[in-house]
């Protein structure tokens, strides 16, 4: 498999999407030293590799059925399956050793996201709440990367891991409007094939305003500054224009603009938090 076809496999720019997730819990323990920030790479984009190579997997007959994913690897033969099996397992221990790298109780939690990252794809085999298992797998990066500094349990990561469980599940339902009509036919469970677009986007944006007001509280926990805050002020216009987007009557078009307008969350998020502990 090439880069390229790697590239695709993964989604390599969610990747880079990812890695301020972990960055935000490391800057709230307090920064770290360069090597912690390395390993936390590491950690996160191989955690990103295994969770997407799993998926890709287990989900390739899905994909097949549905013309959305049909061009997918996997189902267009340009990928063997063990190919990506082999890929899932090789950045599964990728994961557990810069895990152990970074500290024990890193390294004893590693084979717990591993067994997260493996079991998201059939949750939505049998639960609409697919979504909020979704945003719990992605809230492991913030914990992680508290952790990876300070070694032990606080309340702070988990206010952070509810940051991004919300944001995602939020995000990830909006995501499968795309596919309502289908999931309902091959009998997969999500919100909205469940509930209907309405009341889908009612619990999309209250998921935003959970993650929201756990950002706030965060902040105030512990005592954030001016660039956290107006990161904040960023991000909550983001949240509102989004919500927007997803209420437009061309789907297609609602999806594509509102993932183009999300990539800014995490950066912005990342950047506000940085210059707050490291110069303010």
């Amino acid at each position: 498999m090439d880069f390229k076809k790697f590239s695709r496999l993964i989604m390599l720019e969610q990747t880079l999407f990812a890695l301020p997730f972990a960055y935000l819990g490391v800057l709230f323990a307090g920064g770290g030293t360069i090597i912690s920030w390395v390993w936390v790479t590491i950690a996160l984009s191989a955690a990103r590799t295994a969770g997407m190579s799993f998926n890709r997997v287990i989900d390739a007959e899905i994909d097949a059925k549905n013309p959305r994913t049909s061009d997918r690897l996997i189902p267009k033969g340009e990928v063997k399956p063990a190919t990506v099996w082999l890929t899932a397992v090789i950045f599964s221990i990728i994961l557990i050793i810069s895990s152990y790298k970074l500290n024990m109780l890193c390294f004893y939690l590693s084979f717990v996201a591993v067994v997260l990252l493996f079991t998201y794809s059939y949750f939505k085999r049998f639960s609409s709440s697919s979504h909020f298992y979704l945003g719990f797998v992605e809230a492991a990066a913030p914990i992680g990367g508290y952790l990876a500094v300070s070694g032990r349990f606080t309340i702070i990561p988990f206010i952070l891991g509810l940051v991004i469980m919300f944001w995602i599940a939020g995000l990830d339902i909006v995501y499968a409007l795309q596919d309502t009509e289908f999931d309902r036919d091959e009998n997969l469970h999500s919100i909205p094939s469940r509930f209907g677009k309405i009341k889908a986007l009612r619990i999309s944006a209250s998921c935003y305003v959970l993650s929201m007001s756990s950002l706030i509280a965060a902040g105030i926990l512990t005592d954030r500054r001016i660039f956290y805050w107006l990161s904040l002020v960023c991000i909550g216009k983001i949240f509102l224009y989004q919500q927007k987007l997803a209420r437009n009557e061309d789907m297609s078009l609602a999806i594509k603009s509102f993932f183009k307008v999300n990539m800014f969350v995490s950066p912005i998020l990342f950047f506000g938090t940085f210059l707050d502990v490291y110069f303010f």
